[in-house]
């Protein structure tokens, strides 16, 4: 038996509804009826009857869910005995946003790393609720997820259901980043007005299936500008950026080192809604290890070299 069938069905006793258990899980709702009809077909019996009004847990269902939560918890304790940590399965796996104050920091990290046995490193730059699930699920020692503030109550939520804590890195307001070369690159006082007949670069994979805002909430934007660029690794919208003069964009801080290295300036822009928020998360069964101390230090001294810099 799948032991993701008995989160899922948990999960639907506490909701009440199918469709709320699905928002839960961050999951459609047909995949996760067609899970609990697949686990229903397998055990036999019914764990749950559906009407209109959401679902009522049966007899046989009501003493299936006494166990399948006992067998979670012992997973849970099986799970802290391993604790899935670096310094015993010679595996250390961190999932973050793409920034590169982040990327910075854990660059140093691992250059400072005194490894005494061989160990696989796992580095995975993708959005907030992908981290989530693989910090959740996918053994991954801790994660950054990235959020616009005005989104907070929706991931504060996520983590404690999750059983996930948080800890806050850095809380900023995007800026512009473009070549040197760009016409507005020297420009004294950008608004988002200037940014109109310009090309922007995004993430392609940036958006929150629950949430109310994603990354073009900036200046209150409620549709995708016709010139946009979609890319999804870091590698990309630098080469574009240095050799397209007439693109740019909005990103968190970036490092020095970065922009020269690439030709690169980042200027403030004068724009509403433009508050994000970086936060660390990891399990709450989680014994943090000195991979992960030294990962968090290098983190933050990073956002500290990154905060302090000065851009127009």
């Amino acid at each position: 038996m799948n032991t993701l069938y008995l989160k899922y069905a948990l999960e639907v006793e506490r909701a009440g509804s199918i469709t709320q258990a699905a928002q839960n899980l961050y999951m459609a709702q047909p995949n996760l009826s067609k899970a609990m009809k697949d686990l229903e077909n397998e055990l036999g019996y019914t764990i749950f009857n559906r009407n209109s009004s959401g679902i009522k847990v049966t007899e046989k269902g009501d003493e299936f869910l006494y166990h399948a939560r006992k067998m979670m918890e012992q997973l849970a304790e099986m799970e802290k005995i391993a604790g899935r940590d670096d310094r015993e399965d010679g595996k250390f796996k961190i999932s973050i946003p793409r920034g590169s104050y982040i990327a910075n920091g854990f660059t140093a990290f691992v250059s400072e790393m005194q490894i005494q046995h061989g160990i696989e490193i796992t580095i995975n730059e993708t959005n907030a609720l992908k981290t989530i699930s693989n910090v959740t699920d996918r053994g991954y020692n801790m994660g950054i997820i990235r959020y616009h503030k005005s989104d907070e109550d929706f991931f504060n939520t996520c983590l404690k259901n999750n059983k996930l804590e948080q800890e806050t890195i850095w809380e900023f307001e995007y800026v512009l980043v473009m070549s040197k070369k760009h016409p507005l690159a020297e420009k004294a006082d950008i608004c988002v007005e200037d940014l109109q007949n310009y090309m922007k670069i995004t993430h392609g994979d940036i958006d929150i299936p629950h949430a109310k805002h994603a990354e073009h909430v900036i200046a209150g934007r409620t549709a995708t500008p016709r010139k946009t660029i979609y890319v999804y690794e870091r590698g990309s919208q630098f080469d574009l950026l240095a050799n397209v003069p007439t693109t740019y964009m909005w990103v968190s801080p970036i490092p020095d080192s970065y922009l020269e290295k690439n030709c690169l300036v980042q200027r403030a822009c004068k724009a509403d809604n433009n508050r994000y928020k970086d936060v660390l998360i990891y399990r709450q069964d989680y014994k943090l290890g000195e991979y992960d101390k030294l990962f968090q230090k290098k983190i933050y001294e990073s956002k500290v070299e990154v905060a302090s810099a000065k851009y127009k």
